[in-house]
């Protein structure tokens, strides 16, 4: 298991390294000694998966406002995704700036994505199976987000036309949202 920090404070990959033979493989997906050492969340109040049947489907950009932000550890467990993570700290050096990586089933690794980000994946195949870990329980009264195509934030999404949920159709462009989240302050 490899811990890399990614280029936007407070991001990082975990790279999964499964043992593979003839059978299959084994790998260990989470390890709290290891994530401890490096200052990551080891205690979690969910675990939630999202399946989705067709390819070019978006979800997000999604976040919970404080007090109810919570820290997300997101993978892909079948298929492939184009996850992406945009800072939304008021204050932060890099707020309104975005980064992703591909996730898939082939390379197993996990993103974690710290409070004060929304986030958002596509799907790249169809019959993509996601899985997330979060340190706060889920709050629809506290859910929020940011459109998928705001022209201010400028993400290079793999398509044009997502399918999209009616949630993620309405709602506030960056420059009409004011942060609940201030860089530096835990929640």
């Amino acid at each position: 298991m490899e811990i890399r920090p990614l280029k936007l404070d407070g991001t990082y990959a975990v790279i999964l390294s499964p043992r593979k033979d003839q059978r299959g493989h084994f790998g260990r997906l989470f390890d709290a000694e290891i994530w401890a050492a490096h200052g990551l969340p080891v205690v979690f109040a969910q675990e939630n998966e999202a399946y989705t049947a067709a390819k070019h489907t978006l979800r997000g950009l999604h976040f919970q406002r404080p007090p109810f932000a919570e820290t997300k550890i997101v993978r892909c467990a079948r298929g492939a995704v184009l996850d992406v993570f945009v800072d939304i700290r008021a204050g932060s050096p890099t707020y309104g700036k975005w980064d992703s990586m591909i996730l898939s089933a082939d390379e197993p690794t996990w993103v974690v994505i710290p409070k004060g980000f929304a986030h958002g994946y596509c799907t790249l195949t169809p019959d993509t199976l996601f899985q997330y870990k979060v340190d706060a329980v889920h709050t629809p009264a506290a859910e929020a987000g940011l459109p998928w195509d705001d022209p201010d934030l400028g993400i290079d999404w793999p398509l044009r036309d997502p399918i999209l949920s009616a949630r993620d159709r309405g709602h506030p462009r960056l420059r009409d949202f004011a942060s609940p989240f201030i860089d530096g302050i835990e929640w």
